[in-house]
């Protein structure tokens, strides 16, 4: 199964990081988030990433097309001009990076992959947040309802637009209530290849009209996760990020 990631958006609330780099790329502990995210998905067997580029995107480019010369020990043969990798760290994944716009909203972006997605169920998450969830749950969950949707459904504080539930049913989409408690979109999606269909084009917003139109037609359920989850929207929440990761206990870390 392949991830799908969104790593195109401006991050314009982290700033202080986002001038000089894509969002994606601000570190946590001396790896970039989007890392981060994709050793949470490598923890449950998913290597083969699929991610959404846009602002910066030949950063993004540039930093997995060192990664392998960066993760080994080099021997360089001066007088031939060769290349010898004497070991590696690196991790055994494959990642396609497509370019799809810099001002393509995030349905669009989907779309934009669809033609890499090989017409079967994929993963998606968003290049921002990370979680303690349970992957291969969310995955046995989406196949056990047999619709074309699952979203990860978290609690947090009412800034966030809220998912309306019956059972394991979205019925709504509702923004920003003003009550904390709700349940909210938290990324981590599970998608069948049909769910595309449900994205008009570029200047689609996927947590807008697609998740609306999957969720009036039955097609859309909740996988209720109740542990860890923080996304990094500001510097604040990069900050918190880091401290956990220089605790030595940073929930998000299933991996050895």
């Amino acid at each position: 199964m392949k991830v799908v990631i969104l790593a195109g958006g401006y991050g314009s609330r982290l700033s202080e990081e986002t001038t000089r780099i894509p969002k994606p790329l601000v570190e946590i502990g001396g790896w970039p988030i989007l890392w981060h995210i994709m050793k949470i998905y490598a923890a449950h067997g998913l290597t083969d990433f699929v991610l959404c580029l846009g602002y910066k995107g030949y950063l993004i480019k540039e930093y997995f097309a060192n990664f392998y010369l960066h993760r080994s020990d080099v021997r360089f043969d001066l007088a031939t001009g060769t290349v010898s990798y004497l070991n590696t760290s690196a991790e055994p994944w494959q990642v396609t990076l497509v370019d799809t716009g810099e001002g393509t909203m995030t349905g669009g972006r989907v779309r934009r992959v669809g033609p890499h997605l090989d017409g079967q169920t994929f993963c998606l998450t968003y290049g921002d947040g990370v979680a303690d969830i349970d992957i291969s749950a969310l995955i046995a969950f989406h196949r056990n309802h047999g619709r074309l949707a699952t979203v990860t459904a978290i609690r947090q504080p009412g800034r966030f637009g809220a998912l309306d539930l019956e059972g394991d049913m979205i019925r709504r989409m509702r923004e920003k209530p003003s009550a904390d408690g709700n349940r909210i979109n938290g990324g981590f999606f599970v998608l069948q290849p049909e769910a595309l269909a449900y994205i008009d084009g570029d200047a689609s917003i996927w947590e807008r009209e697609p998740m609306e139109r999957l969720a009036a037609d039955g097609q859309l359920v909740a996988y209720r996760h109740d542990g860890f989850w923080q996304p990094m929207d500001t510097l604040r929440e990069r900050n918190l990020l880091e401290e956990r990761w220089a605790s030595g206990k940073a929930p998000w870390k299933i991996w050895d």
